[in-house]
Parts: C-alpha cells; structure tokens; sequence
C-alpha cells in the first residue's frame, strides 16, 4: 500500500441480493475508508438494511464478496465479525437481563479484558448520562429510546475499528440524538470508520463525508461531501431529484 493510500476498512463488490424473484441489489460495489463517515440513503424498502445485513452477516448473500479489515466474510467469518460493532434498527437485546448484566455479556463475547471493559463502561454510560439505578433496571423495563442506548452502548464495549449503524436516530429523544451525531464525529476524529444507513438526511448532510443513494437495485450517485458546500447543503433536493429522474 503506497504511504497517502487510504485503506479500505470495508470493500464490497459486485453484491448481489434477492429475495425470491425481487432483486433488491444488483451487483453494487463500494468502500469504506478508514476514519471516514459513509453512509446509505434511499427510500424506505430500497435495500438499505439488506445491504447492512449482507455485511453483517445476518443475511446470505447471493454473489458477491464481502471483506471486513481485509478478512472475507465468507472464509474468516467469526474474524471478520469481531472487527465491527453493529446497531440494528430496532434494539433486539435480552430483555430478562438489566442493561450492564447485558453489556456484560457482549463484552465476554469479544474477550474484552476487565480493565479495558472497566474504562469503556464507565466512558460511554457516562456518555449516554446513564445512572447505575438505569442500568441496573431490567431491560423489559425500559423505554424504546433506553433500549436503543443498551444497544448503542453494546455495539461499543469492544472498542471496535468499525461502527456499523442501521437506521440509528429511531425513537431517539433529541438529546440523545444530538450525544449520537457528537459521538459518531468524535469517533472518526479518532480515527474510526461509521457505515450509516438512515432515512435521516438531516442527519447524514451534517456528518458524513462521502454519501451513496441506492435506487433500483444500484447505488445510483455517490456523492463526497467535503468536496463542495453545496453537496452538503442541497443533498435533499439531490436526493428528491435521483427518485424523480427515474420515474
């Protein structure tokens, strides 16, 4: 890799997914940068989750190939699996478990030593303005916008080179929504690489640094943000017009 390259943390190509005789992808390709924002935006049912859970490994694939900080998905799964942490749309966690019995146990999943799960504990309840009494609440107990918290403060625990979140500012208050943006930016600051899947354009304008919109089966534009102030600022009228185009 010469000196100024970039590496790529995330490479998909050639991704194909369908579900029956629907094709949702159709042999799309795309990187992710380290310390870099990307994020994937279209409309509701377009393939955006599927395209997070192809990476994830919650769904098969059809073709294609899927490498994670340079492991193959399909030869080094349970490797490429610990290079990520992943927020899905909505909070699927152990409910019969309080929020840090739960953080627990996804921080032994990753062998997170004690000290290291100490320090990152401490720093993101803090993070999220979390009280021992909340996380010691039973996680049926909590609100949706709590769950979310658990769930955010999971995929972390392991202090992974990757965030991969779906659809993250659902039924998140405005104060934890505002914590989010200021987190995912400060983890790139520091280096780390945040795949996003939204709807929220506010949201995705205001952070990322490179922006794919998937429509009809394809990633249909590919926009970098940090190359003009307009892209950032006009991305809603970018997105409108990509679905408008096409009809």
């Amino acid at each position: 890799m010469m000196e100024n390259e970039v590496k790529n943390v995330i490479e998909v190509k050639n991704l194909h997914k369908s579900y029956k005789d629907k094709v949702v992808l159709d042999d799309i390709s795309f990187n992710l940068k380290k310390g870099e924002i990307l994020s994937i935006i279209g409309k509701n049912g377009i393939g955006k989750s599927t395209t997070i859970d192809c990476i994830v490994g919650l769904k098969q694939k059809d073709s294609g190939k899927i490498k994670i900080n340079d492991f193959d998905l399909d030869e080094d799964y349970l490797l490429a699996k610990t290079q990520f942490g992943y927020v899905p749309s909505e909070p699927t966690l152990y409910e019969c478990m309080t929020g840090q019995e739960y953080v627990n146990f996804i921080a032994s999943c990753y062998d997170v030593s004690q000290k290291d799960y100490n320090s990152n504990y401490t720093l993101l309840v803090k993070y999220f303005d979390l009280s021992k009494f909340d996380m010691n609440k039973r996680i049926a107990n909590y609100s949706h916008g709590m769950k979310q918290k658990i769930g955010l403060i999971a995929s972390l625990i392991h202090d992974p080179d990757i965030w991969i979140l779906d659809e993250p500012t659902v039924g998140l208050d405005i104060m934890t929504y505002t914590q989010l943006a200021k987190l995912i930016v400060d983890l790139r600051e520091k280096g780390r690489s945040i795949f996003i899947a939204s709807h929220n354009i506010d949201l995705v304008s205001e952070i990322s640094d490179r922006v794919l919109i998937l429509n009809n089966t394809k990633i249909s534009k590919e926009l970098d943000l940090n190359a003009s102030s307009y892209l950032r600022k006009d991305l809603q009228n970018i997105f409108v017009n990509t679905y408008e185009d096409r009809k």
